[in-house]
């Protein structure tokens, strides 16, 4: 039998707050219904999955870092940060195996400052606009890439 494939599940700013900030947006699911659902997702699909959530850029940073460093595909939802941290999509562009930009809802369906993320273009791909199930979509696709 072989290992299961870790995969870390990566939240920015923001995103602990899911059912208090803006229900009619991101619904009225918590971060504790999300990080259950992907570790539910993740088993099914043979994924050691670890969710985790910050507020803070460089603490991100330094996750992506980490996952660059032991070739760590990642699921992530940088938040607002998708939208300006260069930062960010310099350590993105470093990764070492699949990493999936997820958003819950359609960005470019959003303001504008929200269409365009310096995150897409480092990222193998992105998903976004189906809620809670872009997450299990994003572990799909990255099932499929390490296989």
């Amino acid at each position: 039998m072989t290992a299961a494939t870790r995969v870390l599940v990566l939240n920015g700013p923001n995103l602990g707050r899911l059912g208090k900030r803006e229900p009619s947006i991101y619904g009225s699911a918590t971060h504790a219904d999300l990080e259950e659902l992907c570790l539910r997702t993740g088993k099914e699909l043979g994924l050691d999955v670890e969710v985790r959530q910050t507020e803070y850029e460089g603490e991100l940073v330094t996750w992506i870092h980490q996952a660059c460093d032991d070739q760590t595909p990642v699921v992530l939802n940088a938040g607002a940060l998708t939208h300006y941290s260069y930062a960010l999509m310099d350590a993105v562009k470093m990764r070492t195996a699949p990493l999936v930009e997820v958003h819950i809802s359609n960005i470019a369906a959003r303001e504008g400052f929200r269409h365009e993320s310096v995150i897409t273009g480092a990222a193998t791909g992105i998903i976004a606009g189906f809620g809670f199930q872009s997450y299990i979509l994003a572990l799909r696709a990255i099932a499929e890439q390490v296989r």
